[in-house]
């Protein structure tokens, strides 16, 4: 019997191992045996949720099928088609924003680039927001040559309004103190926590940034639309507005369904015009910028954490500091790099980690590498720390930018177990070590304590950035205080030096890297994008030879983790409600809830 049972578990065993390989075999059949890009096109784009700005390369969803669309795909499939006579136009239903301001404007200069080369863009939709807000949506579309709408549709671009959820007084009545030190005044991380309303300079920044995005969209739309900004503000100010309203605004070329809207553009390419999604033209023409000098592309994308990321099989998870470093280490080490294209797009997290990325970005360039740092949609605290090395930044004008400050603290907790009678009792060794805990406030010795290590990572911040951005300390000090800025308000400041997005950092590095403007040139990700093979074996549990090999740099989450993660987290919730306290040291930098 006892045979019989091993016998048993070795077929099992070898069986499952052979159903894997066979697996990964018709992967690799399938991807040798792609169809070829038709003849005669029309390319298209299904818009109905924000674009990711990465994803993993530990994704199972790309070892054994798509990755998602994602922000840089669709600007290098737009900058290929655009060079591409089998291409003959764009036609994008607009379901919702591409996402944020700044992705938005990514995308917007993208579409402007393809039209630029003599090809047509076509924006369609159902509805500008049904009975949500359109006005991201549209700004996108303002983009197009022209632009379509169902005529049960409506054109809600209502403008844009920031809300912001403050629980101090629901947290008091819980019984919960939020004690949160920060440097300085504009830090407006903790405030929904710590206050009832907006203060001041919470009040004076949240006006700038939302000013200058909406002064964006304004003038972004009535670029596109042949209109003044004067128009366009009383358009909005008139809006949601009926479909024949919009079309009488000059907002709209027509009203057509999509059958229609798709059949002239079909027509208008020509005899056997087929349909061709973004994703699937990319997979199959291949992205642009593969031959010649080496230029590498490394992310620095999610909140920053100290280690490895926490890379989920089924997509991105949190940037570690080891992981983002090492990438960059193998970057500046090979040989054949040129120059480095750094793409952030963080709000922040632990100030140790992104002290761990700004010294690999610092070595970089010691070593001859030139680093351009291109933000996305945030780049802001930890994120610009390590940003603010790289010898140019480049922003959108949407992107949050700086919030050159830092935060710590904790919620004191117990009176909200009083509450339910629990009581707790603490044996303690050392005169600070209940520093982190959540049953009382900290001691006047432990405040000094925190109030020290607060005032060093702002004098750090802020010295660095200073010396980085080559500006006066005084001028930098006043420029921080952990205020957020969009990139047009941080280009006029002076802390990025230009505006754009991935075109924009291309020029700048092949410039850094004394390469011809127009020189051929091979982007080339770091670390690679795994196998299938290689994703199966981390999701496994095995890793690279040492610190050094990529392959070891990405903590996977495997299948079963969530369960493994729920039960620490519950079982940490019935021990301390101050598991929500931020990590010490945090720069992060949350942006407001955005309605729009």
């Amino acid at each position: 019997m006892k045979r019989f049972l091993i016998g048993a578990l070795a077929f099992i065993g070898a069986m499952s191992v052979l159903f894997m390989l066979g697996l990964i075999a018709l992967i690799v059949m399938a991807s040798t045996s792609r169809p070829s890009v038709p003849s005669n096109l029309v390319l298209e784009m299904d818009l109905s949720q924000p674009l990711p700005e990465h994803v993993s390369g530990d994704s199972l969803a790309g070892a054994f099928g798509e990755d998602p669309l994602t922000v840089r795909d669709v600007v290098d499939a737009l900058e290929k088609a655009g060079e591409d006579s089998r291409v003959k136009s764009l036609v994008v239903r607009v379901g919702t924003s591409p996402g944020t301001p700044a992705t938005t404007q990514e995308l917007r200069d993208a579409v402007k680039a393809f039209r630029a080369k003599g090809k047509k863009a076509i924006a369609f939709t159902d509805s500008f927001g049904e009975e949500a807000n359109g006005t991201s949506a549209y700004y996108f579309a303002s983009a197009f040559d022209e632009i379509y709408m169902q005529p049960s549709g409506a054109v809600n671009i209502i403008g844009l309004a920031f809300e912001t959820p403050f629980a101090r007084d629901a947290l008091a009545k819980l019984g919960v103190k939020p004690q949160f030190d920060k440097r300085y005044e504009f830090k407006n991380a903790v405030n929904s926590y710590t206050e009832q309303g907006y203060t001041g300079p919470h009040l004076e920044a949240t006006e700038r940034f939302a000013g200058s995005l909406f002064g964006q969209m304004v003038r972004g739309i009535a670029e596109g639309r042949g209109l003044t900004e004067d128009a366009v503000r009383a358009l909005i100010d008139r809006a949601p507005l009926l479909a024949p309203e919009a079309v009488d605004g000059k907002l709209l070329n027509g009203l057509r369904y999509r059958d229609e809207v798709y059949a002239e553009q079909k027509k208008a390419a020509g005899d056997g015009a087929e349909l061709l999604y973004v994703k699937k033209y990319l997979e199959r023409a291949g992205r642009p910028h593969t031959t010649g000098e080496t230029i590498a592309l490394v992310y620095g994308v999610g909140e920053v954490a100290r280690g490895k990321s926490g890379g989920s099989p089924f997509g991105e998870g949190a940037m570690g500091g080891d992981t983002v470093a090492a990438a960059l280490r193998k970057a500046s080490d090979d040989s054949r790099v040129k120059a480095i294209i750094f793409r952030v797009d963080s709000p922040g997290g632990s100030y140790v980690a992104s002290d761990t990325v700004r010294r690999e970005v610092q070595r970089a360039r010691e070593a001859g590498k030139p680093v351009i740092a291109t933000m996305g949609s945030y780049a802001a605290s930890g994120g610009y720390y390590f940003a603010m090395e790289a010898d140019k930044i480049v922003a959108q004008p949407g992107t949050l930018t700086g919030s050159i400050g830092v935060y710590t603290g904790k919620f004191v907790t117990n009176g909200f177990w009083e509450k339910l009678g629990v009581n707790f009792d603490t044996v303690a060794l050392g005169r600070n070590a209940t520093l982190a805990s959540s049953d009382a406030d900290y001691t006047p010795e432990q405040q000094a304590r925190v109030d020290a290590e607060l005032d060093r990572i702002y004098t750090d911040f802020t010295t660095r950035a200073a010396s980085s951005r080559k500006m006066p300390l005084e001028k930098l000090q006043g420029l921080a205080k952990g205020r957020v800025w969009t990139g047009e308000d941080a280009l006029e400041n002076g802390l990025v030096d230009a505006l754009g997005g991935y075109a924009k950092a291309l020029e700048l590095a092949k410039e850094a890297a004394k390469l011809p403007a127009d020189a051929r040139v091979r982007i080339e990700e770091y670390p690679r994008k795994k196998s299938p093979a290689e994703v199966l074996s981390s999701v496994l549990g095995e890793t690279g030879d040492n610190s050094e090999d990529t392959s070891a740099t990405t903590a996977v989450v495997t299948p079963w983790a969530p369960l493994v993660e729920a039960t620490r987290v519950v079982h940490g919730l019935g021990v301390r409600l101050g598991v929500f306290a931020p990590e010490r040291g945090s720069l992060y930098a949350p942006m407001p809830q955005t309605r729009w």
